[in-house]
This record gives structure tokens, C-alpha cells and sequence, in this order.
């Protein structure tokens, strides 16, 4: 361990044991996909033993839109029934008026997290959430079918196209009827508004609405994209790609039914577990880029923040502190490859055996493509929405791709309602 991220740690332990009170009980909301929960628990346990307190968990659905639409619920009627929440990348700015000012908790260590995660996270000056951890969407490939079929990763969708058809019917006619060619998150939330932004960004399509603020989506390379995409249901995605979430593509890429996968990175350590069919066969690589295009990955992460409502704030900073701290960090990191939002992890020797690609996907993390969240603030759910169903429905096979995102610009200047968001 070097010596930046020992003085993080000590900087860390220093905030989770001093100023809490102890005996009291703290309501925290994590994650539900893949081991979310379980590494969750485990440090919250940890920090109840250092603290004398008690945390309790709360259900929340799988569903980000629906996750923050229990939040928004919450929120109208200012409940102190949740003290601490997992707050999406995309959230600070919408949720704003409802969470705590961070800042005068973290005392400085928020300065040894991305600057840039930092700084989606700060909101008229106020920090409204410490980064747990980053994402961006990855491309995992089965490395013993390719090899079988001499076949080399794609770089292009059009290469993926051809190799996950070649290898899935090859792999059919071997006897092994439910291989797919490509898994993703097609159903229509919040998933797949990330896979669509990686398919447009890639084909040189911008994005939704720019960093100004214009709408920018109704373009021939976006509609060439999204084209691309949906040739691949029904071809080399079955057609239940469309109610898909992360967990369910997850599933048939794990029990060996897919060559080739987009997910986040958590997915890694998973693939690798004991009782894993596909353990020792998969491989991690940036997602393909379309036609002259360059790769893209949407940038993804959770935080953590206090509900302003919380009866106990102090106290639920404080394990905020803890379970963003560069100790509990490199544990996720190293036990569920979760991304670490300090940089100084991305050099430990532990993280990257654990997690090869964290070293040569580097620049992919750093870089990601962000939402347009910040552009359009509180009505970035409404934006979102309008664009996973407009992209849904070309998939379906119920519009094509240039009428879809014509209605999208308008539906969009709706929502805008003027020059400014």
C-alpha cells in the first residue's frame, strides 16, 4: 500500500470514530444489483462495531427509475424513515432541496476522489453526495468461444455483429440451442439510456442534449445507431433483450448462454465466483465503436448522502465517511470489482490483481460519457425517459429510428418549454 493511500485511510478512520454518538439507529438504502446488498451490509456491520451503533436497511426496487421515484415519495413528505441513500450519478442535481451539505463532514476528504465525481456531486456549492463508486460500460466476451472460432475481439458493432453470429450458430449446432450472440440491458428504464447514449456517442451521434443545453439527439448517425441495434433482436439477441436489466443479461452471459456481454464492471467478480460455469473464460474489453467512430462508455456510479430530513445527521455522516473511505473501498474493489473513486487505488497492487482491466481500461473509467444530467437538472428523469422509449420502440419494431427521435425533439422541446432547461 503507498503512502497516499495510507494517509487516506488514517484521514477516514479518523472521521468514522470520532464525533458519532453512539446507541443510535441509522436507516441506510444500498444498492440491489449483484452483490450491492451483501458488501453493504457486511461494512455497515463493521462500522456498527467501531461506533456502538446500529444500521438498518431499507427495500428498494432493482429499477433505478423506480428507485428514485420511492425516494421522491419520501422526499413529498419529508420522512425521516431513511437516513442515508445510494444516490445515482445523475441525481444530485434533481434531488438537491432534499439532501445534506456534506462539506463540513468530509473536512478535505472528498479531495482524494475524482475531481470530476466530486464536482457532479457538488450543487450550488453545497456537497450533496462522496462517491462510492464509479462505472462505465464494459464489454465482456467469452475468450475460449472466440479462440474455438478464430475469431478476434471486435472493435466495431459490425464486427461484433458478424462474431457473435458466426460463434452462436456454431455453437447451436453443437448442441447448445439457448446460446445468444449479444446480451444487454434493453428494457425500457433507465439501463437502457445508457447502452442507447454508448451506441449513439460511438457513432459520432453527440448526445442527448449537449453540454449548452440544445437538443441534439435528431441526427443521422444517432438514427444510424439505434438502427444498428435494433437489427440485433430477434438475430443475435432474443427477443426477451427488451424486458432486460442488468441482472437478467447477467444470468444468461454467466451460465454460458451469450458470447459477448455489456454491463458494468461488477459483473467481473461475479463471472469469476467458485460455482461460476463461465469462471477462467471471460474477458473485459472497452465497448466496440460504430463504423469511423470512437468507443464510448456511459459514465455510471453511485454516491452516498444524508436525507436532510434525518433525525441523527451527524451520525449518519459519519458512516458515510466510513463507507466511502479508501479502506472499505479497496475491499469492494477487490472482493466485488467495484470501481474506486480514488485515484491512489487504481496503483494498489491488490486491486489490480483482482481486477486486470482496472489498469488497461483506465482512461475508459476516467472518460466516460456522462448523461446529460447536469444540462437539464431537475427534468433530466423526464429527458431520459423520453429517450428510452422513443429507443425502445425502434427496437420493438414499432417505429423506425429517424421518425422516433424526430418525435423525440419534440417531445423534448415539450418538456424544455422555452430556451432554457
Amino acid at each position: 500500500m503507498n503512502a497516499i493511500t495510507r494517509s487516506c485511510i488514517a484521514v477516514a478512520m479518523g472521521l468514522a470514530l470520532t464525533g458519532a454518538h453512539a446507541g443510535v439507529t441509522i436507516t441506510v438504502s444500498c444498492g440491489t444489483v449483484g452483490q450491492d446488498f451483501e458488501f453493504c451490509k457486511r461494512a455497515t456491520d463493521d462500522w456498527s462495531k467501531k461506533t456502538g451503533n446500529t444500521v438498518k436497511h431499507l427495500t428498494i426496487p432493482q429499477s433505478t427509475s423506480d428507485i428514485l421515484g420511492l425516494f421522491r415519495q419520501m422526499f413529498a413528505a419529508k420522512s425521516s424513515d431513511v437516513d442515508v441513500i445510494s444516490v445515482d450519478v445523475v441525481w444530485p442535481s434533481s434531488i438537491k432541496a432534499h439532501l445534506l451539505d456534506l462539506g463540513p463532514y468530509a473536512k478535505g476528504a472528498e479531495k482524494n476522489h475524482f475531481p470530476a465525481i466530486v464536482a457532479n456531486n457538488t450543487v450550488d456549492g453545497q456537497l450533496l453526495a462522496m462517491p462510492w463508486f464509479t462505472d462505465a460500460g464494459v464489454l465482456y466476451y467469452r475468450k475460449d468461444l472466440l479462440d474455438k472460432y478464430g475469431e478476434k475481439v471486435p472493435t466495431t458493432w459490425d464486427e461484433l455483429t458478424a462474431t457473435a453470429r458466426k460463434v452462436m450458430d456454431g455453437e447451436r449446432k453443437a448442441g447448445n440451442a439457448d446460446m445468444q450472440g449479444y446480451v444487454f440491458q434493453g428494457k425500457a428504464y433507465e439501463g437502457l439510456t445508457c447502452n442507447a447514449l454508448e451506441w449513439v456517442a460511438s457513432y459520432g451521434g453527440g448526445s442527448i442534449v449537449d453540454a449548452k443545453g440544445e437538443i441534439t439527439i435528431n441526427n443521422p448517425q444517432a438514427a444510424k445507431a439505434i438502427t444498428t441495434a435494433a437489427g440485433w433482436i430477434g438475430t443475435i439477441a432474443p427477443t426477451g433483450v427488451l424486458n432486460y436489466g442488468e441482472e437478467d443479461a447477467r444470468g444468461v452471459f454467466q451460465k454460458g448462454n451469450s458470447v459477448f456481454m455489456r454491463n458494468w464492471p461488477y459483473a467481473w467478480s461475479l463471472s469469476q465466483g467458485a460455482d461460476s460455469p463461465v469462471k477462467g473464460k471471460v474477458g473485459v474489453v472497452n465497448l466496440p465503436k460504430g463504423g469511423d467512430g470512437k468507443p464510448a462508455a456511459t459514465l455510471g456510479g453511485w454516491q452516498l448522502s444524508v436525507v436532510k430530513y434525518s433525525k441523527n445527521p451527524q451520525v449518519a455522516a459519519d458512516l458515510v465517511m466510513y463507507l466511502t473511505s479508501p479502506e472499505v473501498q479497496k475491499d469492494r474493489a477487490i472482493k466485488g470489482s467495484y470501481n474506486p473513486t480514488i485515484p491512489a487505488l487504481y496503483k494498489d497492487a491488490d486491486v489490480i490483481a483482482a481486477n486486470p482491466f482496472f489498469g488497461t481500461l483506465y482512461d475508459t473509467f476516467v472518460n466516460a460519457v456522462p448523461r446529460p444530467a447536469t444540462a437539464t437538472g431537475a427534468k433530466y428523469n423526464e429527458v431520459s425517459s423520453a429517450f428510452w422509449n422513443a429507443t425502445h420502440s425502434v427496437l420493438s419494431g414499432n417505429a423506425k429510428a429517424d421518425e422516433a427521435l424526430a418525435k423525440l425533439d419534440g417531445r423534448l422541446k415539450a418538456v424544455r418549454r422555452g430556451a432554457k432547461w
